[in-house]
């Protein structure tokens, strides 16, 4: 029925709308910032309708909702990437599923996602997530520890460092833009050491709720999963 979940081809163009003025408000080319439809948990019906709205990148957060939503990724040619914590042993079932990882917090998940995609002779993109708030409750590479593993990576043979991702301390005011800023100062250092295999052109960075000012501070992607979608289903199969 095409009104169904019609609030989503809203919620598209008011945010894609929105991402264009503080592209234009900070000086900056809204080409330059793809927006994302975060699909965890959604069911396939709101995936066909965001992507004909005109999404045409998703992310999902777990491998099995990942396999679970791969007939639409390939019917639609639509890519899809993963950008949720990836366990070592859910990285095999990748490499026919996603070129991109937006989530590598750790050597040793970089080690199996080399070692699998290499058997599959396929090359991985990857960025690596920075817990940029030093959050004892959240996963990712401390700050002061990636530029020791970017010169790691450098080294590998299949899989490219495309960018960095990482998701702030939960603050809906102006003062998150400090983490942005600080991400996009990594983001630059990393890009002017011209490292093989480091290929910097993803800054993924921004949500629902702070979107607009990872913007300002030089995101190229942003991860919108509610503010297209709506509330999250958590009792999904």
């Amino acid at each position: 029925m095409e009104n169904t979940y019609s609030y989503i081809y809203d919620n598209v163009k008011r945010i894609e709308e929105e991402i264009r003025e503080t592209c234009i408000k900070y000086g900056r080319n809204p080409s330059e910032v793809t927006l994302m439809g975060v699909s965890k948990t959604q069911p396939v019906e709101k995936l066909v309708r965001a992507h004909k709205a005109g999404i045409t990148l998703f992310g999902e957060n777990r491998v099995q909702e990942l396999v679970q939503k791969a007939d639409f990724f390939k019917e639609y040619n639509v890519p899809c990437h993963i950008i949720g914590t990836l366990q070592t042993n859910k990285v095999k079932y990748l490499p026919p599923l996603t070129d991109t990882i937006q989530s590598v917090n750790s050597l040793k998940l970089a080690n199996e996602i080399e070692k699998q995609y290499g058997k599959a002779g396929k090359k991985a993109n990857i960025c690596l997530e920075i817990n940029i708030g030093d959050e004892d409750s959240k996963s990712g590479i401390p700050y002061n520890q990636t530029m020791e593993m970017i010169h790691q990576l450098s080294e590998y043979k299949n899989l490219t460092v495309k960018g960095l991702m990482c998701i702030p301390p939960v603050d809906d005011t102006e003062e998150v833009r400090r983490y942005f800023s600080a991400m996009r100062k990594l983001f630059v250092d990393i890009s002017d050491k011209k490292l093989d295999n480091i290929n910097m052109s993803i800054l993924s960075m921004g949500m629902s709720g702070d979107y607009k000012w990872a913007i300002a501070e030089g995101s190229t992607l942003v991860r919108v999963g509610t503010g297209i979608f709506g509330a999250r289903n958590y009792n999904i199969k």
